[in-house]
Order: C-alpha cells, then sequence, then structure tokens
C-alpha cells in the first residue's frame, strides 16, 4: 500500500485574493481477491471483468466542507434550487475483500460546490466569501441496491480557484463504519462535458485541471468517471468504486 501526504495551503488575509487550499491525503490499495473482479478503466470511466487482484479507490480528503449531519439528508435529489445543468451521478459501490462484488446496504454519501464554486452549510470567511452555512443544498445519502448502486439527481459542479470540478464521496457500511473518503474526476479536453459547461457565468479562466489538481496530481484513474449529455438533455455520470468491506 502507497500512502502520499500532500499538504498546501494559501493564507486569505483581510486584502488577499487567495483561498485556502486545504491538505489532502491519498490511499491507494489493491487488494488481492479470487474469482471474478470488476476493475475501474480509468479514462473511460467503465468496468471490465478480471481476476486475481482489485483495484480500491484512493482515500482522499473529506475537507474543507465535509456534510455535517449526513445522516440527515438521506434523499436522491439534492439539487435544493441551485441553479445550473441537470446532471444524473450513477454510482457502483463493489467491494474488494469479496472479489468486486457489488456491495449491497451500503450508505453512499455525496457532496459538491453549486455553479459559482461554493459549498453549502460553510461560508461567510476564509476561502469562501458567500455565507451558506444555514442551507444544505447540493448533499445527500443513499443505500445501495443488490446490484450496489445509488443514484442522486443533482447539477453540473462548478469549480473554484486550487481545484479541478470533483464531488466528493464517502462509503459506509450498513452499520454507519466509514469504508472509504474519495473524490470523483471529471474529463477535461476538447468534447467532454466540462468543455460544454465551460465553467458557467465565470468561464475557464483560472481553472485548475486534473494534472495540477492538489489532490489529483498524483494520479485519478480510479477516480475517472464516465460523463455524457448535453446542456439541453442534461448530463449522466457513472463510475464503479471499489471499497474494502
Amino acid at each position: 500500500m502507497e500512502r502520499k501526504n500532500f499538504l498546501k495551503s494559501l493564507m486569505v488575509g483581510a486584502v488577499s485574493s487567495s483561498v485556502l487550499v486545504q491538505a489532502c491525503k491519498k490511499d491507494a490499495d489493491v487488494t488481492a481477491t479470487s474469482g471474478t473482479t470488476t476493475t475501474n478503466t480509468g479514462s473511460t470511466g467503465t468496468t471490465t471483468g478480471t481476476s486475481g487482484s482489485c483495484s480500491v479507490a484512493p482515500t482522499e480528503t473529506e475537507g474543507p466542507y465535509p456534510t455535517k449531519s449526513p445522516a440527515s439528508y438521506v434523499r436522491s435529489d439534492i439539487t435544493d434550487g441551485r441553479s445550473g445543468y441537470k446532471m444524473t451521478v450513477n454510482i457502483v459501490i463493489t467491494n474488494a475483500n469479496n472479489s468486486c462484488n457489488a456491495l449491497a446496504n451500503a450508505l453512499v454519501d455525496i457532496w459538491h460546490c453549486d455553479a459559482e464554486g461554493n459549498y453549502s452549510e460553510y461560508g461567510g470567511s476564509g476561502s469562501q466569501s458567500t455565507n451558506y452555512q444555514s442551507v444544505h443544498f447540493l448533499r445527500g445519502r443513499q443505500t445501495t441496491s443488490s446490484s450496489g448502486a445509488v443514484t442522486f439527481t443533482t447539477i453540473f459542479p462548478g469549480w473554484y480557484t486550487g481545484r479541478a470540478t470533483h464531488i466528493h464521496v464517502h462509503v459506509y457500511n450498513s452499520s454507519g463504519t466509514s469504508l472509504k473518503v474519495t473524490q470523483i474526476a471529471f474529463p477535461e479536453g476538447t468534447g467532454t462535458a466540462l468543455a460544454i459547461v465551460n465553467g458557467y457565468s465565470k468561464g475557464m479562466s483560472g481553472y485548475t485541471y486534473n494534472a495540477s489538481d492538489n489532490v489529483f496530481s498524483d494520479g485519478y484513474t480510479l477516480e475517472m468517471a464516465t460523463v455524457s449529455g448535453s446542456t439541453t438533455d442534461g448530463f449522466n455520470l457513472n463510475i464503479t468504486l471499489a471499497v474494502p468491506a
């Protein structure tokens, strides 16, 4: 098991336009299994049948804006009235300790920023000047089906200084024990959904791409989703994440 620790911070002063970039940690595991396994192929976000080993989703930082009471937001539609292009997030959770078979009855929390790069439950100072402490948009929890699947209705995330577009994921077992904290990365480049959305109203000037992102810069193959769709019809995100359960 290889563990990489990164710490980057930019102090925000009263007259500074810098933002706080939180510490990040990645834990890339490869767990030996037997029989048929499911492995994420990275750039395509698809799954393939293999045998012998299963790559566990890397562990990433939960901060700087984790959901404060995730059990309070059991819901599939997490939009809460936020404007943006509709996106359906489809996540499949597999068990790396059981030949990467589907993990049923797992609790899956997701959260991400809005079109302008702001998070609910935080703000008013520091790295997010807009105060959204009293609202809870773009946060939710679902329980995986017998096929390990959860689905959320949300909007295409925006971005903020220092980070590529991403979604946070925290997976627990049915008893509430934490199994994995990770993040979902988005494909970049001409013709991708990110290029189509084009950073919403603020555009892509100053955008941090995956290769330079303080979380993804050491590798994001196992966190890369498939994203398809259009601004007219909405987008669909698909990813399979293996966790040790």
